[in-house]
C-alpha cells in the first residue's frame, strides 16, 4: 500500500522538515462532484482507490491545474464577502471548447489572485466549487512570494529563457529556501487535488513551470493516475539546463507524467537531450508518437503549439466599441497618410522592445522616404515579474522613444507612440485591424499569441468591413517575427528575423512595407487558414486525445513505487511479472531430476560497470558446483568471443559455452566447437569495417570490436546525443551497403552490431533443449537468466517450449531478467548481486547432494 506521507519529499528539498505548518484548509465536507474526500493524515491502510459501487461518473472529467484559477474576484461594496466571475481571457477557460460540455466535465484547481483571509476560505471554497467547479489552493502570502516571485521568477523563468545567474544581479544565486517553498506550494496543490480526484477515472492536466514537481506528489499517492503536463515556456538546451542544482529532481518529476507537451520541436528536443545526458534515458518514435521508456511506463511527448480562442476574438471584432475605435484610428493614421507598425509586448527583458525601437531608428536613417509616414505604435503591457531588470527595461525604453521622437519627429508627427497604460481587449484588437504590419521581436518567448490575434483581426468580418469601409476581397497582413519565439515555426509566411541583428530587422520592416499587395494577400491567406483551424479548442482536444491513448493500458499493468523523495518513480510491468523468490526456486531445484540452466554473462553474472570483466574465483566455484551435479546441464551464453570465454572459464571442464550470441557452441571444455548455423562467409567485413572506421574517426569515444563472425561499433564513452545520432546514421549506412549480404544489422544499448543472419541466443536455447532430448535428458526444471534484448530470444524459446515435448510434463520454467523492466521473462531479480546469491544458493544444494552421494 502506498504511503500517504509526503514528508520525505519536503525533507529532500530542504534537508529538514518544512516549518510552514499546515498551510492549506480542507474543502467543506459537502461536495457536489464525484470523487474522494480524503484526509492525507488518515490511516495509511485506507484504500487509495475509490469504490466503483459508490461513485459513478457519467462522463469523463478533467482536473485542470494551474498556478492561477481563471476567476476574477472583487470585494462586495459592503466589504462582506466576494463577487466572482470567469476570466474569459484565461486560456484555462478557453480550452474547454476542445472538450465538449456533453462529453467532458472540467474542474479547476489553482490560486486566486486576491488574498483570502483564513476566516473566509471555507465559504469561498464552497462558492467556487458549487458555482464555478473551481478548487482554490490558499497559499500564505509570504510563502507565495517565495514560491512565485522567488523560485519561479528568480530562478526558473530566467533560466528557461537562457539567462544564467552569472552574478547576483542576473537572476540571483540559487537559494535552497526558495526551492523548499516551491516544493511546499506544489504539495499544497497536491492536497487540494487529492480531496476531489476520482483516481480511477479522472484525467489531470497540469500547466506550466510553476508546478513541475506536482506530478511526483500525485504519482506517489495514485500510481495509475492519468496525468498530463504542458510546459508553456521554452525548455532550454542541456548546456543551460544542467546548471540548475535541482535539475534531476525536476526532470524525474516531469517524467512522472504520462504525457508531456511542448509548443515546439526544439523545446521537446532539448528536454529529451537533458533526459539522455542526465538520466541516461533514450527515446524512440513509434507510429509517429515520440516516447520515453521510464521504468516500464511509456512517457509520451506531445509537440503542438497552443492556439487562440476564435469565438472570443470574433465576438470582439463585432462589438460597436471596436468599430468606433477602428474608425478613430483610421482617421488618426490612415487618412493622414500614416502607416502603422504595431508592437504588443510585456515590459520585460526578454520581449526585445528596445531592439525593435533601435531597428525602427535604423529604418528611418537608411530610408528617409519613410520619415513622416511610418509610425510604430508600441503597446507595453505591465511586466509579470518585478525587480531591477524591469526598471532598467522601462528606463531604456522611455529614453530610446524620446531620442527617436526628438530626432525624427515633425509637427503633428511622432515616429513612436508608446502606450504603457492597460488597454481593454477591444482597443487592442482595433490596433490590430488598422496596423499594416505587426512586429514581434522577443529574444526568447515560449509561444506568444500576438501574431495569431493580429492575423484574425486583419481578417475582420463583413460587419466591420462595412462599418469602416474596408474591401473584403483584399485581406492583407504582414508579420515580422523573431526566430526565438514559439509561434515562429507555424508562421511560414512571416519574415523571420534575428532580433539582435538591428540591420536585418530594419531591412525586414522595409521589406514588409514595400511588398506587393498580391504577395501580402497570399501570405495572409496561408496564415489565416492555419490559425483559424488550429485554435485553442483544437489544441486542447488533441492533448486530451493523446492523454487518453497514453493511459489506456494503465489497468493492464502492475504498478509499484520505488525511490525516495523527489526521486520517486513508479515501475509498471505485466501483471504476471514478479520477483523470483529464493525459497520457491530452491525448493523446485531440490525436487527436480533433470535441470537446464542458461546464463548470460555481462550484466548478469558480472556487473556492466565493472572495468575488469573476467570472472572472480567465487563465480568459478559456483559454476563448478553446479556443473558437478549430474542432474544439471549448465550453459553460459555470451556475446563475447570464444577465445575470451575459453580463457576465462578454463577451470570449468563441464561448463557448456555459447560464444558470439550462440554462433559458436560447445557442450564442455574438451568438446570441439560447433556452429549453430552453417559456417558464415565473412567477406562482408571488407565492406562494413571501412564504414565503421569512418564513424569511429568522427565520433570521439567510440570503438570497434572485431569478432570472428561479427563487428560491433560501441559508443558507450561518446557524447550520448552525438553518439546516438551517429549510431542511427551508421545503422542506415550499413543496412544500405550490406543489403545483399547474409548478415543482420541491429542496434543495441550503445552499440551497432553486424552479425550473420539466423544467429541468436534463442537458437542456443533450442539447440540445448533438443540435444538434451536426444540424450533422453528431458528437463523438468529450466532456469534462464539474462539482462538485455539479446536474452529476450532465450526467454521466448523456453517459454514457448513449456507445452512441447522438449520439456517434461509440468516442468517448472524460470525465465528471469535483471532489473524491473518490460521483458518476456516472468521473473526478475534486482541486480547481479542477487543473481550471484541465487546461484550460490543453488550451488550449495548441489554440493550437499554431491556429498551425500
Amino acid at each position: 500500500m502506498v504511503s500517504k506521507s509526503y514528508s520525505n519529499l519536503l525533507e529532500l528539498a530542504s534537508g529538514e522538515y518544512p516549518s510552514f505548518g499546515r498551510m492549506t484548509r480542507r474543502l467543506p465536507r459537502v461536495m457536489t462532484v464525484a470523487g474522494i474526500i480524503s484526509d492525507l493524515d488518515d490511516d495509511p491502510a485506507d484504500s487509495v482507490c475509490s469504490d466503483p459501487s459508490s461513485s459513478s461518473v457519467p462522463k469523463d472529467r478533467v482536473i485542470v491545474v494551474a498556478n492561477q484559477l481563471p476567476i476574477r474576484a472583487d470585494r462586495k461594496p459592503d466589504n462582506k464577502g466576494w463577487n466572482f466571475n470567469w476570466d474569459e481571457d484565461s486560456l484555462l477557460v478557453q480550452l474547454k471548447d476542445g472538450f465538449g460540455e456533453d462529453e467532458v466535465e472540467v474542474l479547476y484547481v489553482g490560486c486566486l489572485k486576491e488574498d483570502i483571509h483564513p476566516n473566509e476560505q471555507d465559504d469561498v471554497s464552497q462558492i467556487l466549487l458549487e458555482d464555478f467547479k473551481c478548487v482554490p489552493a490558499f497559499i500564505p502570502p509570504d510563502l507565495f512570494s517565495r514560491f512565485y516571485h522567488g523560485f519561479c521568477k528568480q530562478h526558473l523563468w530566467p533560466l528557461f529563457h537562457y539567462m544564467l545567474p552569472l552574478s547576483p544581479d542576473l537572476g540571483g544565486r540559487f537559494d535552497r529556501s526558495l526551492w523548499q517553498a516551491y516544493v511546499s506550494v506544489n504539495k499544497i496543490f497536491a492536497d487540494r487535488i487529492l480531496e476531489v480526484i476520482n483516481p480511477e477515472d479522472d484525467f489531470v492536466w497540469v500547466h506550466d513551470y510553476h508546478l513541475m514537481v506536482l506530478p511526483t506528489f500525485l504519482r506517489k499517492r495514485f500510481n495509475r493516475v492519468k496525468l498530463g503536463f504542458f510546459l508553456h515556456s521554452p525548455f532550454p538546451s542541456s548546456e543551460i539546463y544542467k546548471t540548475l542544482p535541482v535539475r534531476e529532481e525536476l526532470l524525474r518529476a516531469m517524467l512522472n507524467s504520462d504525457l508531456i507537451g511542448f509548443h515546439t520541436f526544439d523545446y521537446a528536443r532539448h528536454f529529451l537531450s537533458c533526459c539522455s545526458r542526465m538520466l541516461g534515458l533514450s527515446y524512440e518514435s513509434k507510429r509517429g508518437y515520440v516516447g520515453l521508456d521510464y521504468y516500464g511506463r511509456t512517457v509520451s511527448i506531445k509537440i503542438l503549439p497552443v492556439g487562440i480562442h476564435m469565438g472570443q476574438l470574433q465576438s470582439v471584432l463585432s462589438l460597436r466599441e471596436t468599430e468606433a475605435k477602428v474608425a478613430e484610428l483610421i482617421r488618426n493614421f490612415t487618412e493622414r497618410g500614416r502607416i502603422m507598425l504595431l508592437g504588443v509586448d510585456d515590459m520585460d527583458i526578454f520581449k526585445g522592445i528596445t531592439l525593435k525601437l533601435l531597428a525602427l531608428e535604423q529604418l528611418l536613417v537608411q530610408h528617409q522616404e519613410w520619415r513622416g509616414k511610418v509610425v510604430l505604435v508600441q503597446i507595453a503591457n505591465p511586466a509579470r515579474g518585478r525587480g531591477k531588470d524591469v526598471q532598467d527595461v522601462q528606463a531604456e525604453t522611455y529614453s530610446t522613444v524620446k531620442r527617436i521622437n526628438e530626432t525624427f519627429g515633425q509637427p503633428g508627427y511622432e515616429p513612436v507612440i508608446l502606450i504603457d497604460e492597460p488597454l481593454k481587449f477591444f482597443e487592442r484588437v482595433a490596433y490590430y485591424v488598422v496596423a499594416e504590419c505587426c512586429l514581434v521581436t522577443a529574444v526568447r518567448d515560449g509561444m506568444n499569441l500576438i501574431p495569431y490575434e493580429y492575423i484574425i483581426s486583419r481578417q475582420g468580418n463583413e460587419k466591420l468591413d462595412n462599418a469602416v469601409g474596408l474591401v473584403p476581397s483584399s485581406k492583407m497582413s504582414m508579420l515580422v517575427v523573431s526566430e526565438f519565439i514559439g509561434c515562429s515555426p507555424s508562421l511560414s509566411g512571416a519574415i523571420r528575423v534575428n532580433p539582435w541583428n538591428i540591420d536585418a530587422v530594419a531591412d525586414a520592416m522595409d521589406c514588409a512595407l514595400e511588398m506587393a499587395e498580391p504577395e501580402k494577400q497570399l501570405r495572409h491567406e496561408k496564415h489565416y487558414k492555419y490559425v483559424s483551424t488550429h485554435d485553442v479548442g483544437y489544441w486542447a482536444h488533441s492533448f486530451l486525445q493523446d492523454l487518453r491513448r497514453t493511459c489506456k493500458d494503465h489497468e493492464r499493468r502492475r504498478c509499484w513505487g520505488i525511490g525516495f523523495g523527489l526521486g520517486f518513480r513508479v515501475v509498471a510491468l505485466d501483471l504476471n511479472f514478479r520477483k523470483l523468490s529464493m525459497e520457491h526456486i530452491v525448493s523446485a531445484y531440490r525436487r527436480a531430476k533433470t535441470r537446464a540452466i542458461l546464463l548470460d554473462y555481462d550484466g548478469t553474472l558480472m556487473p556492466q560497470a565493472s572495468i575488469d570483466k573476467s570472472p572472480s574465483s567465487k563465480s568459478i566455484d559456483i559454476l563448478n558446483s553446479l556443473c558437478r551435479d549430474k542432474n544439471n546441464v549448465v550453459f553460459l551464453v555470451s556475446a563475447r568471443s570464444r577465445q575470451t570465454l575459453s580463457e576465462w572459464f578454463s577451470p570449468c571442464d563441464k561448463l557448456g559455452i555459447a560464444a558470439e550470441h550462440g554462433y559458436f557452441f560447445r557442450l564442455r571444455r574438451d568438446a570441439e566447437w560447433e556452429t549453430c548455423v552453417p559456417v558464415a562467409d565473412c567477406s562482408w567485413k571488407q565492406i562494413a569495417e571501412p564504414v565503421m572506421k569512418l564513424y569511429t574517426e568522427t565520433t570521439d569515444g567510440s570503438t570497434i570490436e572485431d569478432k570472428e563472425t561479427g563487428l560491433v561499433w560501441c559508443y558507450e564513452d561518446a557524447d550520448p546525443d552525438f553518439g546516438s545520432c551517429q549510431a542511427k546514421e551508421l545503422l542506415d549506412h550499413l543496412e544500405s551497403v550490406l543489403a545483399n549480404e547474409p548478415v543482420f544489422v541491429k542496434s543495441g544499448q550503445n552499440i551497432v552490431e553486424v552479425k550473420p543472419q539466423g544467429v541468436s541466443k534463442g537458437l542456443v536455447a533450442e539447440r540445448l533443449l533438443s540435444t538434451m532430448q536426444e540424450k533422453e535428458m528431458v528437463p523438468d526444471f529450466v532456469l534462464c537468466i539474462g539482462d538485455d534484448r539479446s536474452d529476450e530470444d532465450m526467454f521466448e524459446v523456453i517459454t514457448r517450449n513449456t507445452e512441447g515435448s522438449s520439456l517434461a510434463p509440468m516442468a517448472l520454467v524460470f525465465a528471469c531478467t535483471v532489473g524491473r523492466k518490460p521483458s518476456k521473462a516472468k521473473y526478475y531479480l534486482d541486480d547481479t548481486g542477487e543473481i550471484v546469491r541465487l546461484m550460490q544458493g543453488l550451488a550449495s544444494v548441489s554440493d550437499q547432494a554431491f556429498l551425500v552421494s
